[in-house]
Formats: C-alpha cells, sequence, structure tokens
C-alpha cells in the first residue's frame, strides 16, 4: 500500500468494519487531549477499546503507509499547532484495570500512575508512592521509564506485555529486557503497552498515606498548576535543569502564549488558547541560554508529535 493508492475513507469503512467496539473518527483536535491543551487536529483517531480490536489494528497497520502515533494522557506530549498527518491511538478504559494479589500489581497500559499509587497504598503495600505525583499512564511511563522522590519505574517492574505496531507481533518483556535508564528504555513509538506487572513490598497503610500526602503537598508548593506538561527537560548528571534555567535567567521569560514558570523554572506553562510554536520557540530560546552560560545542552523530556 502506498499513500497514492489511500483512501483515508476507505479506511475508516474497512477497518472500521472489522473492530468490535472501537470506532475510527476523523480529524480530531489533539490539542484538548493533552495537558499543554494546544496543538492541531490528527488525519484520524481512534480509542481502542478491547484486547481484541488491538490484535485487530495491529494487523491492519503493518504496511500503513502513514505514520502512527500511541498517546496517554498527553502529559509529557506537544502536538504541532499544524496537527499531524497520520493515525493516533489511544487505550481506553479495559486496558485501565488494576489487579493486586499479594505484592503483585498487574495493571492496564492506559491506567492512571495516582489511581495505581493509592490504589496499591490501600492494599498495604509499598514502593509505588511516588507515582501520585506524576499524571500519566502506565504505558507512557514504561517508555520513558517515569519517576520522581527518589524513585522511577525501573524500581518495581517486573514484566510488560504488548504489540509491535511495525510486525503487529506481541511481545512480553522483562526487567531486562526493557533496559531501563535516566528516562528512556527499551519502547519505542512503535510498542502499545497493553499491561504492566510490577511487584511491591508488604508496607505500613498509615506510613504509606503520610507519605503520600507529603508528596501531593510537596507537588502543589514547588510546582505550578494551570495548562504545562511538567518537566520539560531532563536533568544533567549532578545537576538540575530547573537551577541551570532560573541561574541563565530564563526564569518568567516569554515568548507569545508561552512562558517559563515563576514558580519552577522547569516548566513551560501556556496561556489559554496558546499556540504550541511558542512552547517550542521558548523551548529553544532557553537551551541557547543555558548552552551560552555553562556549555550545556538541555534534552527535552517532553516529545513532540507533528514537528516534521
Amino acid at each position: 500500500m502506498s499513500r497514492s493508492t489511500f483512501s483515508w475513507d476507505q479506511f475508516s469503512e474497512v477497518v472500521g468494519a472489522s473492530l468490535t467496539s472501537s470506532v475510527i473518527k476523523r480529524d480530531v483536535g489533539l490539542g484538548e487531549k493533552t495537558t499543554y491543551r494546544s496543538g492541531g487536529k490528527c488525519r484520524a483517531f481512534i480509542r481502542i477499546e478491547t484486547v481484541a480490536d488491538l490484535r485487530i489494528i495491529a494487523q491492519k497497520l503493518k504496511d500503513f503507509p502513514y505514520p502512527v502515533a500511541v498517546i496517554g494522557n498527553g502529559s509529557n506530549l506537544l502536538i504541532s499547532d499544524s496537527g499531524f498527518d497520520g493515525l493516533v491511538l489511544r487505550l481506553g478504559d479495559e486496558f485501565s484495570s488494576i489487579m493486586i494479589s499479594g505484592e503483585t500489581v498487574v495493571v492496564g497500559g492506559s491506567a492512571n500512575l495516582p489511581v495505581v499509587a493509592r490504589k496499591s497504598v490501600a492494599a498495604g503495600l509499598t514502593g509505588f508512592e511516588w507515582a501520585v505525583g506524576v499524571p500519566g499512564t502506565m504505558g507512557g511511563a514504561i517508555r520513558m521509564n517515569a519517576g520522581g522522590h527518589g524513585s522511577d519505574m525501573s524500581k518495581s517492574v517486573e514484566r510488560v506485555e504488548g504489540v509491535n505496531l511495525k510486525t503487529g507481533e506481541w511481545f512480553s518483556l522483562s526487567l531486562e529486557e526493557l533496559d531501563f535508564s535516566y528516562r528512556e528504555s527499551s519502547i519505542t513509538a512503535d510498542h502499545v503497552i497493553s499491561e504492566v506487572v510490577i511487584r511491591l513490598d508488604k508496607g505500613q497503610k498509615e506510613e504509606s498515606e503520610k507519605e503520600l500526602s507529603e508528596i501531593v503537598r510537596w507537588r502543589i508548593e514547588n510546582q505550578p498548576g494551570g495548562q504545562n506538561a511538567g518537566s520539560v527537560f531532563t536533568n544533567p548528571i549532578n545537576d538540575s535543569a530547573g537551577r541551570l534555567i532560573e541561574a541563565a535567567g530564563c526564569k518568567g521569560i516569554r515568548i507569545g502564549s508561552a512562558s517559563v514558570s515563576e514558580k519552577h523554572a522547569n516548566f513551560i506553562q501556556v496561556d489559554q488558547g496558546g499556540s504550541s510554536e511558542d512552547v517550542r520557540q521558548l523551548m529553544e530560546k532557553v537551551k541557547s541560554c543555558v548552552y551560552e552560560e555553562f556549555g550545556i545542552e538541555l534534552i527535552p523530556e517532553n516529545h513532540f508529535l507533528g514537528f516534521g
């Protein structure tokens, strides 16, 4: 199949007819599906409602001539103002299940990290409290080895399962095969994580609940609200991106509808109805200032979609 012979209408009709519960939608706005709340539309969008539909879609996309992107809560994602000329997939409610048996927690790929943190604590387990302050999904957290407060996904993950959209093949990867490092893993944009198995320890429920409250309090006091996507840049070795940005004089600077937070310099906030291009240009400005001042090149932690 080539782009010259491809028809979006035909794709919607043929693939849509194969799905059991999921629906293909055309020209869907993506900005509202991210925490920046900026950006344009995608050509087509599927919220995958069942494992059966995920299997069907994985087979149909092996020779797909347009780019495909998988998104979760969009809490670490910037969408181009011109949108994304391709297909976007998002896992539905069936993939948000949380099952706890002893010290093992089996979680769907679309489950929210704060929910998993609170439910594991309620079950008397400890080791995942840090995730209460991370507004992402389990699948996204695996891909970028999300973390905070001295821990990350690599400390508790035992195994993940999912499908490779390029090959249509299902996989099961152990902790070693995930090859976790700081904000990275062996998971790529071609993978859909359907299930995650984590192993926690027995804990003291009261102590863990106090830790949850302390993490939430710290986040409120030290990080801004509004339209942002968390930490924009990863921390250089033995330093803090926020400290470098502030020391380079970038705290509070603005380009159009985007500004570096006055509360935490490694956050960029977007005005209501703002522009993703303003965010991108502000990121480049911050990178340039830090490099000129310290000779350190900041690496974006945010992911980008539709920018070419």
